[in-house]
């Protein structure tokens, strides 16, 4: 049985009486859930005075676990392995997050390449990202496999042999499809593919990461993953080596945490999916807690960063040195600037009435 710690507002409960209405565990009912305990965990940082980073760092794990639903997993992960999991990691942990304070976490750039941009600008990006001090570059792929070979010869040119290059399918292509394009691009050294095929199609993902392995390229999936179900057989099925949270798609904090330990019992590193409207804001808490608590390695190991929209919110990520300083603010760096909502509120606020109008 779970239980729930003192200051745990029952989250395990709540959300699991929410995803029995509709799905169970996807869809619009598992983003509102995860909108709504995330926001219940925002509150429950606040009240504590510490930035949701924090307060994971320094719960006691059987009060961590409690908030945690082992249903459906326990044939890869069971609630004592997750506990001995975060026991391990307590071993250095203050070392490592003197690192994080002094250091930040490494981050990689999606702003440089994406599908459309002129190869002027991807030279103008590049320069510019590369002057800022950013070694890990992510290229949008898929489309046109010419066009591809030439933006990728491109980019490696101008961050050299020593940089990381990954790339982003969205989707795209069938499974022999993703094998045979990658093989094609397998010339620019991609540290990973990420989403080369439907989302939802573990065995494909698994046949595509094993024709890979001899290219040296691994396969990089999450954003779209439905639960930590999907991630249980992507792990069981050695689909992915590098694994992709939500911080959205899941259901809130509670189902990352699962994911985060399922990741170290399997040891793939977890390289989170960011960018949109603050994404990048709320995932930083879970990958700086997973490096602390759980993983303690940053081999392999980034956080997506795509620099527009972090206008709008009251805390900001902030990066030095192309890496995620830690939040200092108390609660999950969610809260929005009031005129921002006020502009984009429907159908009243301005940006909605200048839409509607045209």
């Amino acid at each position: 049985m779970r239980k729930t710690g003192s200051r745990g507002m029952g989250l395990p409960s709540l959300w699991e009486k929410a995803q029995k209405l509709i799905g169970p565990e996807k869809g619009v009912v598992h983003l509102a859930t995860a909108a709504v305990l995330n926001a219940v965990w925002d509150l429950w940082a606040k009240q504590e005075g510490k930035p949701l980073w924090k307060l994971l760092v320094d719960m006691d794990p059987r009060t961590l676990l409690s908030c945690i639903d082992f249903r459906y997993i326990t044939d890869v992960l069971t609630e004592e392995e997750a506990y001995e999991i975060l026991q391990k990691g307590q071993v250095g942990k203050k070392e490592r997050e003197g690192q994080m304070l002094m250091q930040g976490y490494p981050a990689y750039t999606t702003s440089c390449a994406w599908l459309g941009y002129s190869d002027d600008k991807l030279r103008q990006l590049c320069t510019e990202a590369l002057k800022d001090g950013w070694t890990r570059f992510k290229v949008k792929v898929g489309a046109d496999l010419q066009d591809d070979i030439r933006r990728c010869r491109l980019i490696r040119n101008m961050i050299g042999p020593e940089n990381m290059l990954m790339m982003d399918a969205n989707q795209r292509w069938d499974v022999p499809e993703a094998v045979e394009w990658m093989a094609k691009l397998a010339e620019f050294k991609p540290l990973w593919i990420e989403e080369p095929t439907s989302p939802d199609d573990i065995l494909g993902h698994a046949t595509i990461a094993k024709a890979l392995v001899p290219l040296g390229i691994g396969v990089a999936t999450g954003e779209q993953c439905h639960n930590r179900v999907i991630f249980k057989q992507l792990l069981q099925a050695k689909a992915l080596q590098f694994l992709q949270i939500d911080s959205c798609r899941l259901g809130s904090v509670n189902e990352n945490l699962s994911v985060l330990l399922m990741a170290k019992k399997f040891e793939i590193p977890v390289c989170p999916h960011a960018g949109g409207v603050g994404l990048c804001e709320l995932v930083q808490h879970l990958i700086l807690f997973d490096f602390i608590s759980v993983s303690a390695s940053l081999k392999n190991r980034m956080c997506e960063y795509v620099d527009h929209l972090h206008e709008h919110f009251r805390y900001p990520v902030v990066i030095k040195k192309a890496s995620y300083m830690p939040p200092q603010d108390a609660g999950y760096s969610t809260e929005m600037k009031e005129e921002s909502v006020k502009k984009h509120q429907y159908p009243d606020g301005e940006v909605w009435k200048k839409l509607l109008a045209a």
